[in-house]
């Protein structure tokens, strides 16, 4: 492990105010607006479960790709997905001991060993940093959901967003379900006015927990208390952003297709902690309530507990039908009668890779960066109204000052001392955002 102190992430957007304007002229890796058939070297940070996944899919999406460079805060994840790979793979896989990388500093030392795409699988938590130095350097960059656990990464997020569709690059988003042929038709259908105006949507995500927070005992006397909460990240809303944040998003996601991806005008939530988690500070379930335009209400029930009913649904109602997701099945009824999906299937996950090299090759990049944003922030704000018990406007959400991230950020010393579970109408919870509209 590099035990260098690292900077946090309030400095490196501030002192990299000027590098982003400079870069903003640089040309981008892959001309916009022009073919490429290059070979693209492929550079992966965060070689996880998920992580895994998506590089794996990378290497399968393009017949003219290597990978290049891994990063990953623990070395022996590096080790175990480059095993992976290279039986899988062969000579796809060109990964050198001089760009295996471990630490906190391993997304830049991977950013720059001259890949051309980077994929960013870490805890969201460090999304905003990594994302920020990828597109600063000229990167296509494929990012896992969500984008950022607090409105200051988010905004951070936004600003790299702009900059990517300034030089070219491409940025695919991991709200799997957009890239699922299946749910493409039943949104455009209903955007096409298949179920009437939309009234209500109720959404669903009750399942168990991910990553149980194991006892304090666990914790090794030499871990610090920033490798103890990255070890068990799921747990901390810094790192994880809450269920609602991490996991649940896919469902506001699909919420925020229904509407188009315009924001909601406000929300209310209830939820709490009833399961025990340790030191861990995440809520098990949140029930969010969204108010649209013209009085349109959007539904959300998580819940990530033991021995539960689970269920992962899409509930529509609209003024001339209805339309669902259920079990993996998409269906609407109207008037006409009853539509069920019986086109094409292709495994999503693949499907956002192979869209994104094709986008590559055109030169015209997916840029998947306004949708993510909202997503993610509608996410956000469903946990800032949870925590805070207030009604949150989106202004408000956006403009919140609760910034979550470490200032001590040091992997071998960073000491980080997470607020203990929020308490809803506590004055300090509330003041802890700094609303500002």
């Amino acid at each position: 492990m590099k035990d260098t102190p690292q900077s946090n992430r309030r400095d490196f957007i501030k002192t990299s105010a000027v590098a982003a304007a400079a870069s903003s002229l640089a040309f981008p890796t892959v001309t916009f607006g022009k073919p490429d058939s290059r070979k693209l070297k492929i550079g992966f940070i965060g070689c996880g479960g998920r992580g895994n996944g998506a590089a794996d899919q990378a290497l399968r999406a393009d017949s003219n790709v290597q990978l290049w460079a891994m990063g990953d805060v623990l070395r022996s994840q590096v080790d175990t997905a480059l095993k992976i790979f290279e039986k899988a793979h062969g000579d796809k896989v060109t990964v050198p001991e001089t760009r295996k990388f471990s630490g906190l500093d391993a997304y830049q030392k991977v950013i720059e060993s001259g890949v051309d795409v980077v994929i960013l699988t870490t805890p969201p938590g460090f999304r905003p940093l990594h994302f920020k130095a990828a597109v600063e350097a000229g990167k296509h960059v494929f990012l896992e959901k969500p984008m950022a656990t607090d409105a200051p990464g988010l905004r951070s997020v936004m600003q790299s967003v702009e900059l990517a569709k300034k030089k070219g690059l491409a940025v695919v988003a991991g709200f799997c379900w957009r890239y699922d042929y299946a749910r493409r038709e039943f949104y455009k259908r209903i955007h096409n006015g298949e179920i009437g105006e939309v009234r209500s949507v109720y959404a669903t995500y009750y399942t168990s927990p991910v990553k149980p927070m194991p006892a304090d005992t666990a914790r090794q006397a030499e871990w610090s208390d920033i490798e103890w909460q990255v070890r068990n990240w799921y747990n901390f809303v810094w790192t994880c952003g809450d269920g609602l944040v991490e996991q649940a998003v896919h469902s506001v996601d699909k919420v925020g297709w229904v509407m188009k991806d315009a924001p909601p005008l406000s929300c209310v939530a209830v939820g709490g902690r009833q399961q025990p988690n340790h030191s861990g500070n995440i809520y098990d379930h949140i029930e969010a309530n969204y108010l649209f335009e013209n009085g349109v209400r959007a539904f959300l029930g998580c819940r990530q507990q033991t021995g539960c009913y689970g269920e992962n649904n899409d509930y529509i109602l609209g003024s001339e039908g209805r339309a669902e997701i259920s079990r993996g099945n998409v269906t609407i009824q109207n008037k006409a009668g009853l539509w069920r999906y019986e086109g094409r299937q292709a495994n999503m996950y693949q499907v956002e890779h192979d869209e994104m090299y094709a986008s590559i090759r055109d030169g015209q990049p997916i840029n998947d960066g306004a949708r993510m944003c909202t997503s993610t922030m509608m996410a956000i704000m469903g946990r800032m109204a949870a925590y805070t018990g207030q009604q949150v406007t989106w202004d408000m959400a956006l403009n919140s000052q609760e910034d979550l991230f470490p200032k001590d950020i040091d992997w071998k010393s960073g000491k980080h001392q997470p607020p203990p579970v929020a308490r809803p109408g506590a004055k300090e919870v509330v003041a802890a955002h700094q609303w500002k509209s």
